[in-house]
């Protein structure tokens, strides 16, 4: 589990997000946590110069959806990134085991699929305590985390071999 503040970057850091489109797929499993990934990474993304017409979010039922909604996002939408917001917490069975295994390999798999890169937002936690704290609790919030990742991957994505920015 993450020891630091999750929510910490440094904002001349990163490029200006102003130029690129983002999508976001939110799982609506555990509302409490994921749309509290969902306000960081929005907040983010447009305090590092994205604006709410470059924002396109869809919800889907659980995190084992996820996948498909990005897959769907990624083939309906210009999009310079996705980011894929859900949480799982540990229970008695290994139903917690599965899905984890399936949304991570799903978007490894979307990863190299295609070329938008697509994050993982995913909250895979032994208790809903360990989520909160993680999604604007005590440590922060993973959203912005992921936020911060996504605009470096947008540039990344809008480079070229000579490493001259393309995007814009």
């Amino acid at each position: 589990m993450a020891t630091t503040n999750l929510s910490y970057y440094d904002k001349a850091a990163i490029p200006n997000a102003k130029y690129f489109r983002f999508g976001i797929v939110v799982s609506q499993w555990n509302p409490e946590i994921t749309k509290n990934l969902e306000k960081g990474v929005i907040e983010t993304l447009i305090n590092s110069g994205a604006t709410l017409d470059n924002i396109i979010s869809w919800e889907v039922p659980g995190s084992f959806e996820l996948v498909y909604g990005c897959k769907k996002m990624i083939e309906s939408q210009k999009v310079d990134a996705v980011i894929a917001i859900g949480n799982v917490i540990q229970g008695e069975t290994k139903h917690f085991d599965f899905v984890c295994q399936g949304v991570t390999q799903g978007i490894v798999d979307l990863n190299i699929k295609y070329n938008i890169p697509v994050l993982f937002c995913v909250l895979t936690d032994n208790t809903k305590q360990q989520s909160i704290d993680r999604s604007g609790g005590k440590l922060g919030n993973k959203g912005v985390e992921c936020a911060v990742g996504a605009i470096k991957m947008a540039a990344l994505k809008n480079f070229d071999r000579k490493g001259e920015n393309i995007g814009f």
